[in-house]
């Protein structure tokens, strides 16, 4: 798709988003090639019809050179010839320069002004010792200040869901998650430990999957002070604005896990404004495994795993090189206090072994024991990347989108 084509698509997106009707245009996209109908089956499952045109606009301009006059064509046939319109003219516009702004500096008269001139040689010694006292307070503040750490004093701490994805139907060509279990196990036990309220699903279809996450979004938090979802399931690469990746139920319909995560933002779950919401997800980001590359050695090298070393991956379906605009951003709440931890970087496999679990969950679990008696949550997820890294002959990095607004420190009393 030529570039003017791509900015009328992201120009038009809002009005897109607003009017356009996708019930009609499900079978046109299939029959002119544009999208293969498990491609339709994700859009349709992305939500209402907004978050459906939404994605569908997003994903278009992955569809190659036809793709946009295709579209034209077939919002011609179904009577939104007035969108298409709106797009060809978009097209046809020149692009709008930023506007920059002024960054002149700007002169401000001080009161004192009379009398820093009458004392030039005391104004630097003052002025250096208020410098200094200002950065001492600035210092106390960043290590006392309570008001950089989350409040965990609720017990039980909050809910915890952990949604475990083990066999998958037949016609989704995924294969059993052997392992899985023992990772469900760890987490169930760890998290309880942490005083958590656990609740477990196994082998849950998408939409099952959509309802659990629902329902939890949905309860009131507000005698609790954190929320936690443990996903446990195969992945793929999703198209996205904010948190990257999907995830599958056992129908092998994937959710991406921007969906997820906007569950519980602030705008959908108002109990929960304020307060830590912390996300894990082991599964794929893509297909690539990760060779690495030689480094000096800080650690002693580790053997690759035997036989039983399975990953979660499946091929991912669309490119996720897009770039989103202001427009689309816009309308999404402002992620805060949300945190997103990957087994593994996006577009690469995760590991996992049949008899020990994934590499991701038991170094988790085994740093939590440890450490979070102690140490903040990201400290610890600098821990786990650290020895998930080292691990075997084929690489695996986690990590992690953090939009969190202060330290989070389990309660371990």
């Amino acid at each position: 798709m030529e570039e003017q084509q791509r900015r009328a698509l992201r120009r038009g997106r809002a009005r897109l988003v607003a009017a356009l009707r996708v019930e009609p245009l499900w079978d046109l996209l299939e029959q002119r090639g544009l999208f293969t109908r498990p491609m339709l089956e994700e859009l349709q499952s992305a939500g209402s019809r907004g978050e459906q045109a939404r994605q569908l606009i997003i994903d278009l301009e992955t569809r190659g050179k036809q793709a946009f006059p295709a579209f034209l064509s077939i919002l011609r046939d179904t009577g939104q010839g007035d969108l298409a319109e709106m797009l060809i003219q978009e097209c046809e516009s020149r692009p709008v320069p930023p506007q920059l702004p002024d960054l002149r500096p700007v002169e401000l008269e001080l009161r004192e002004e009379k009398q820093r001139k009458r004392l030039p040689f005391l104004t630097g010694i003052v002025s250096c010792w208020i410098s200094q006292q200002a950065l001492v307070i600035r210092r106390s503040l960043i290590v006392t200040c309570p008001c950089q750490d989350y409040e965990m004093k609720a017990d039980p701490c909050g809910h915890c869901l952990i949604l475990n994805n083990v066999n998958f139907s037949r016609d989704s060509g995924l294969s059993t998650r052997e392992g899985s279990d023992i990772d469900c196990e760890k987490l169930e036990r760890r998290f309880r430990a942490l005083h958590f309220t656990v609740l477990t699903r196994r082998d849950l279809k998408a939409q099952e999957m959509v309802l659990e996450l629902l329902k939890l979004s949905r309860q009131d938090h507000s005698a609790l002070d954190c929320c936690i979802v443990v996903i446990l399931s195969h992945g793929c690469q999703t198209s996205h604005i904010q948190f990257p990746g999907g995830v599958y139920g056992t129908d092998g319909k994937p959710i991406p896990i921007e969906k997820i995560v906007n569950y519980f933002n602030g705008s959908n779950c108002p109990s929960l404004r304020g307060k830590p919401k912390l996300f894990f997800i082991q599964a794929c980001g893509g297909e690539q495994r990760d060779q690495g590359f030689v480094v000096d050695c800080d650690s002693p090298e580790e053997e690759a795993p035997g036989g039983s070393l399975e990953s979660d991956a499946t091929p991912f379906r669309v490119s996720s090189d897009n770039v989103d605009e202001p427009d689309a951003i816009a309308s999404l709440p402002t992620p805060s206090d949300i945190l997103v931890s990957y087994s593994t970087f996006p577009g690469f496999v995760s590991w996992r072994e049949k008899s020990s679990g994934s590499w991701y969950v038991e170094t988790l679990d085994s740093v939590l024991e440890q450490y979070a008696h102690s140490e903040d949550l990201l400290s610890m997820l600098v821990t786990v990347a650290h020895a998930v890294s080292a691990k075997g002959r084929y690489k695996q990095m986690p990590g992690c989108f953090n939009f969190l607004r202060k330290k989070f420190f389990f309660m371990c009393h």
